[in-house]
């Protein structure tokens, strides 16, 4: 009978402890003291990490299970990979301050209660602590020295975005890509670049996101422009922190052409200067040259990387010849082109005079021919018209004299320097008696300098009818 009394009397006493320590008011429960039912004992101050290395070694069952009764399940992982190294600040929980849910062990098993407030006498000192996951924080506290575990209060906290935006590259040329770059920006839902141009005009602007954060554009005009960045967090908040880049366009250069004249002959050399080529920030470091005849085929090109930027070119056949110059920079970049047209014609048109020993049959003197006249190139190279008329001096006195004479010829180039011809001549008389006479006229030369400007050959002439004549001379053609 006694021994039953005793058991009464102990489950009595743990009533009034448990009535003592949680009394129920409209759904809170009152907490009006710790260390009854604890999870573990804390020896000492504040835990030092081995303290709570120890405890997670040997309770990491029992809290996943305790937080798995009070619905919070998915924060166990993050809470145990924080709480070793959590940083412990002690604080007094107010006298009617309410903790969410506390985990404790009673009679061995773990329990959870929720909706506790501190109905102490006297403010409850605890150990506090944060374990994040996400967006969220949540406070846990442990009341001295019992070791429970408790989750105070949630707290969203958006961290600010901060923007980060790099450029490249920081110059370029005309039309070459830019690469835009944001994906350094930190806690940041999408991003947003504007460009503006020197004078602060906007030209463009893209928005990113965090999981496309590059972008690629690229400039049709030189100059300065400057890319500014926002980046705006999960609640669309604009970052604050300074975030802009710049980038430089390269101005290109400009091509200048020029011939040393517009018409010239084939065969004589042309000079195209190129030296008024100019790049306006920088150095013009190369000139590129090239001639397209009428049909715009290639005829012939040219690089000079050394000013003052000149080609010296002799053509080899007629036409009209474009030449077109264009400009390098030392960036690489390229000027539109510049043209100028020359003409290139063969000399048609020479003027000439003649000398040599000229014999008349039945004389017994010798005569001296001088002559003048034009030489019309029909088919440059292959026939020549040549008109001539002068006289020739008799060296004796007898009835041989001194006469005129004049010709028109056809010669044709048989070779590259040896021609033969014919045509008509007039002689006036050469001795005493005879009357002016037409003549059959013959020749074959041979040129001894071939000039594109001047000619000059040795030629046998033979004129017939009349008063037979040969004769050797020089032709000088101008």
């Amino acid at each position: 009978m006694r021994s039953k009394s005793i058991v009464f009397l102990i489950i009595g006493i743990f009533i009034f402890f448990s009535l003592s320590s949680f009394a129920e008011t409209e759904g809170t429960k009152k907490l009006k003291r710790v260390g009854v039912f604890t999870f573990v004992r804390i020896k000492g101050e504040i835990p030092v990490p081995e303290v709570m290395k120890t405890i997670l070694d040997k309770y990491s069952g029992d809290i996943k299970y305790g937080f798995d009764l009070a619905g919070y399940g998915e924060l166990y992982l993050p809470f145990i990979e924080q709480i070793e190294t959590a940083s412990f600040e002690e604080k007094q929980l107010p006298i009617g301050n309410t903790l969410m849910w506390m985990l404790f062990r009673a009679r061995g098993k773990i329990k959870v209660v929720e909706n506790i407030e501190w109905a102490g006498k006297a403010p409850l000192p605890v150990f506090s602590f944060t374990v994040v996951k996400g967006y969220n924080h949540y406070e846990f506290v442990m009341p001295k020295p019992c070791g429970n575990i408790a989750l105070r209060k949630v707290e969203e906290i958006i961290p600010d975005a901060v923007c980060d935006i790099m450029v490249n590259p920081a110059k370029a040329n005309l039309n070459d890509p830019i690469s835009v770059d944001m994906s350094g920006s930190r806690e940041a839902k999408s991003m947003e670049v504007e460009v503006f141009d020197a004078d602060g005009n906007k030209i463009t602007s893209q928005t990113l996101t965090s999981d496309s954060p590059k972008w690629q554009t690229n400039f049709d005009k030189p100059g300065e422009y400057v890319f500014k960045g926002t980046a705006f967090n999960v609640k669309d908040k604009p970052s604050e922190n300074p975030c802009e880049a710049k980038i430089y366009i390269n101005y290109p250069p400009v091509s200048a052409v020029e011939s040393s004249t517009p018409e010239y002959y084939v065969g004589l050399p042309l000079i195209f200067d190129a030296s008024g080529a100019f790049d306006s920030d920088g150095d013009v470091v190369g000139v590129d040259f090239e001639i397209t005849d009428e049909d715009g085929n290639l005829v012939d090109r040219f690089t000079d990387t050394e000013r003052p930027f000149t080609w010296e070119k002799t053509f080899e056949d007629k036409g009209v010849y474009t030449v077109t110059t264009i400009a390098t920079d030392d960036f690489g970049a390229v000027s539109e082109p510049a043209r100028v047209e020359v003409t290139q014609k063969f000399k048609k048109l020479f003027f000439f005079p003649d000398v040599g020993p000229l014999v008349a049959f039945g004389s017994t003197g010798l005569y001296v021919a001088v002559r003048g006249g034009v030489l019309y190139s029909i088919t440059p190279g292959t026939l020549d018209l040549v008109v001539s008329a002068g006289w020739a001096f008799a060296f004796c006195n007898c009835i041989w004299k001194d006469f005129g004479m004049a010709s028109v010829l056809l010669n044709y180039y048989a070779s590259e320097s040896i021609y033969i011809g014919g045509g008509a001549g007039y002689s006036t008389a050469s001795r005493i008696g005879q009357n002016p006479t037409a003549e059959i006229v013959a020749n074959i030369g041979y040129d001894v300098v071939n000039r594109i400007k001047t000619k000059g050959s040795i030629f046998f002439e033979g004129r017939f009818l009349g008063d037979t004549k040969l004769m050797i001379g020089y032709r000088l053609l101008f």
